[in-house]
């Protein structure tokens, strides 16, 4: 524990990835297999369930520092980290601790099913013990809450200097759903396990934003576009007569879909589709909030899987016949990808009793061929009629990479839809932003049932200004608090500022009806009154007829 303390106290403290990398390499090289194992876990998002609550751990923190939990709460709200609180708050000491990663982390989760009478004097004792910063990374396992400036790409990098294994073979090793407690450094990362991989998803290829103009990019011939779908980025994986589906996020939601279990039998075996997961009821793409529905149910019922029924829009193919593809110039797999589709069409029109019967949920994301960029862009202007975000441009030579890598896959998003809104709330940043007010509320107007208007909130920000605008409208809030409920503040309505999403619904989880979705504060418009702030009825008029393709996804 204690190396790996000084590990992220390291981390913690620069922000140069040489010296991260340095570090990294020294701890992998003299740590221990299992404690290996857990760094790997924790640095790629893999940590246990958090044992003991919020609220608890604020409280008994608050007790063996012997302060009011008032004190606490405001010492907390300044500090900005639960974790870092707790550090800081409890009495310093010199001892510390012999037990290792390990060790901690199997009392934690063992932790977890005891009585708070246990959670509370395993904590108060730990806590005691462990210097400042072992305190704090103590802390912030139990909380869950592990951020460092550390990529998973960054740490595979340096485990790959540790063990001069390639990187991109570590990338693989690192994809699925193993399990820290149960694997071995030795299977996980230096043996060649073929059964392992059966449900195994490769590491996602991700776009950079266009910089610049996109004639930048050269000639247009080079070029293949199609839309990017706003939905769940996706591998679909079919081997050994079983289905996989994994989310970008290395989360395996194969019991979520239940609709791809009808690619069993009908796309062989040895394949994984690169794709997106899209809300289609009524043979129409619908909108992300459409999908929202069905994302983090624990069982999905018959009911929602009629009225969200989802379909994969693929566009890559990474593996063909049992075969990794990836380094098929992209063309090569389209060419692969989409002879699957027509034969999988022509299959399904083959064995189709009636019209009535429900259609494979396998559908191919077309490519578009241009003349010119001039083309380009209007096809992108289109984007919203087909409910997509804009436009991905592929290089047509490109291999399937890892991870974003600049050059060869570019997003050219639609520009965002706006809307200018009055502030109303605000609350403390987190971070290096904990001493400002930085996260907002904005409401717009509407007219209630007596014909007066009134604000009515309707999204949150906090990113869009720059550093002396925030301290700016921090201490405007300061001075124009109307009430306080604990972190937020309430303010006096003033402020106009104009705000940008990508995509708008209507919602029964809002007060104003309608989710937007990344919103973000485009720029404060000085030059406007609140009475020049647009009203609700504005931001309705923005969500798509039900009748119309044309909308915003």
């Amino acid at each position: 524990m204690k190396d790996f303390a000084l590990l992220i106290k390291t981390l913690d403290s620069t922000n140069k990835t040489n010296l991260k990398v340095a570090a990294l390499v020294a701890y992998f090289q003299k740590a221990n297999d299992r404690d290996k194992v857990w760094t790997i876990a924790i640095l790629s998002h893999r940590r246990p369930p958090r044992p003991v609550n919020t609220t608890l751990l604020r409280a008994w923190a608050s007790e063996l520092a012997n302060i009011p939990l008032w004190l606490f709460e405001e010492s907390y709200h300044i500090v900005g980290d639960l974790a870092e609180t707790i550090a800081l708050v409890i009495p310093t000491t010199k001892s510390t601790t012999k037990k290792t990663l390990t060790q901690f982390l199997e009392e934690m989760i063992a932790l977890k099913k005891k009585s708070d009478v246990d959670k509370k004097a395993y904590l108060l004792s730990n806590w005691k013990m462990l210097d400042y910063y072992e305190r704090f990374v103590f802390t912030k396992l139990i909380t869950g809450g592990f951020r460092i400036g550390v990529s998973q790409k960054l740490m595979t990098r340096a485990l790959s200097r540790a063990t001069e294994i390639d990187e991109d073979i570590l990338a693989y090793k690192l994809m699925g759903n193993w399990d820290p407690s149960k694997i071995s450094f030795s299977e996980l990362i230096l043996e060649e396990n073929e059964s392992a991989y059966v449900s195994k998803p490769y590491p996602f290829y991700l776009a950079y934003a266009i910089e610049g103009e996109v004639t930048d990019l050269g000639g247009v011939a080079d070029w293949s576009a199609e839309h990017k779908w706003d939905g769940i980025r996706s591998q679909v994986i079919l081997r050994n007569n079983e289905i996989f589906v994994w989310s970008r996020g290395e989360e395996l939601v194969t019991d979520k879909y239940p609709e791809f279990s009808a690619f069993i039998g009908s796309i062989p075996n040895g394949t994984v589709l690169d794709g997106e997961i899209l809300p289609f009821a009524n043979n129409e793409i619908g909108s992300f909030n459409d999908l929202q529905t069905r994302i983090g149910r624990k069982t999905v019922s018959k009911t929602l899987l009629q009225k969200v029924p989802v379909i994969l829009k693929a566009y890559d193919l990474l593996e063909w016949n049992g075969k990794d593809i990836r380094a098929l110039a992209f063309v090569e797999r389209r060419k692969l990808l989409e002879k699957l589709h027509v034969d999988l069409c022509q299959s399904e029109r083959s064995r189709r009793p009636s019209d009535k019967q429900k259609s494979l949920p396998f559908h191919l994301s077309e490519t578009i061929n241009f003349h010119s960029w001039e083309e380009v862009a209007k096809e992108r202007q289109r984007a919203r009629e087909m409910r997509s975000e804009g436009l991905m441009l592929k290089n047509k030579n490109s291999p399937y990479l890892v991870g974003r890598k600049k050059g060869d896959w570019w997003k050219w998003k639609v520009d965002p839809l706006t809307i200018d809104a009055v502030l109303t709330y605000a609350m403390r940043g987190h971070g290096r932003r904990s001493n400002l007010f930085t996260d907002y509320t904005f409401a717009l107007w509407q007219e209630n049932e007596h014909g007066e208007k009134e604000l009515v909130t309707f999204a949150k920000a906090y990113s869009g200004l720059t550093d002396a605008e925030l301290k700016k409208v921090d201490a405007w809030i300061k001075k124009n608090t109307l009430e306080r409920f604990g972190p937020v503040r309430s303010v006096t309505p003033y402020h106009v500022f104009e705000i940008a999403f990508e995509g708008i619904a209507l919602s029964k989880r809002h007060k104003s009806g309608i989710a937007t979705r990344f919103p973000r504060i485009l720029r404060w418009r000085q030059d406007k009154t609140i009475h020049e702030a647009n009203t609700l009825a504005d931001l309705k008029a923005l969500i798509p007829s039900p009748n119309s393709r044309e909308g915003v996804s």
